[in-house]
């Protein structure tokens, strides 16, 4: 809901190359992770989870009066122009106003009326599940099921923030350029064939393969974000910052989903193989939504350009 309530509150402050900025941004999460994983995993491994736990909470914690410090709702809160806008035909647009929470509730009826959404969702759903959820959570002790120190897997998992970096802000340069459609189908369906070779990739020792592993699936972590994004704000046009907040919460529950299951799946076979085969799987579903993630001629005439955002 935090997700959802962010979104609905942001400007959109983006009129060209917002793909290229959305990657930027989305870059950072990347960043964290590449910067926190490491020493996590020193202090899980030597003193135990609960300090690591309490480190990951006082970063969280440490970043709010940071925010409440910088961040802004509007462009016009810091007597700027947004991003793209010509100065001699900007036009203030008139602010909605009212409950946050009711907006973000009245954003997902209209949005559950039209199945692009439903499409995006899911195909999101795929993207959190076969990232933070399976990835995420569950290669390092995968790893360490086939004799790798914990420590040296999550060094491995922070060198996928390294390529993450790249590749979204490159996924962002894509979106303004390409069809976002066809870029999500193109990495949804390789994310799928690197987690279907991932079981014979692992080892006790860093290889080759395995490098090669984290450099493809690091390029292609988040890069379904810019695109998908994307598609949010040319299907639903003013109403898309809200819709892609519930799609982004749809990536939310994708990952929880898989990071239970694939814990089931380990209890119940002894290993990962499937849990990995069956990320695999789904990501051929989200590649072919995203294909499918386009207005129908009712849903086109239903979304004008000009309509309020709620």
């Amino acid at each position: 809901m935090a997700l959802v309530l962010a979104a609905t509150i942001a400007d959109r402050w983006f009129v060209t190359k917002r793909g290229l900025v959305m990657g930027v941004l989305t870059a950072g999460q990347a960043t964290g992770q590449l910067v926190i994983l490491p020493p996590v995993a020193s202090i899980a491994e030597s003193i135990g989870w609960r300090p690591a736990s309490l480190l990951i909470g006082g970063v969280a914690l440490a970043v709010i009066p940071l925010a409440a410090w910088v961040l802004r709702d509007h462009p016009s809160d810091l007597r700027v122009l947004p991003y793209g806008a010509a100065p001699e035909t900007y036009v203030e647009p008139n602010r909605t106003t009212g409950s946050a929470v009711r907006r973000a509730l009245d954003g997902l009826r209209f949005a559950a009326r039209h199945r692009a959404f439903w499409a995006l969702a899911i195909a999101f759903a795929v993207c959190g599940a076969t990232t933070n959820g399976l990835v995420g959570i569950h290669f390092i002790p995968s790893a360490h099921d086939h004799g790798m120190p914990q420590a040296t897997a999550a060094g491995l998992l922070a060198a996928v923030g390294v390529f993450d970096i790249v590749g979204t802000v490159f996924s962002g340069w894509l979106t303004d350029r390409f069809d976002p459609r066809k870029l999500l189908a193109f990495y949804y369906t390789f994310r799928g064939v690197s987690l279907l070779l991932l079981p014979w990739l692992l080892s006790d020792v860093v290889h080759v393969s395995m490098i090669m592993f984290i450099v493809v699936y690091g390029l292609d972590w988040v890069a379904t974000v810019p695109p998908t994004a994307a598609l949010c704000r040319s299907i639903f046009q003013e109403r898309g910052t809200i819709i892609f907040g519930w799609v982004f919460a749809a990536h939310q529950i994708g990952a929880a989903i898989a990071a239970f299951g694939a814990g089931v799946i380990r209890d119940a076979f002894g290993e990962y193989t499937y849990a990995w085969w069956a990320g695999a799987a789904v990501c051929v579903v989200a590649a072919t939504l995203s294909i499918l993630a386009r207005p129908a001629r009712t849903e086109a005439s239903a979304v004008p350009a000009d309509s309020p955002a709620v």
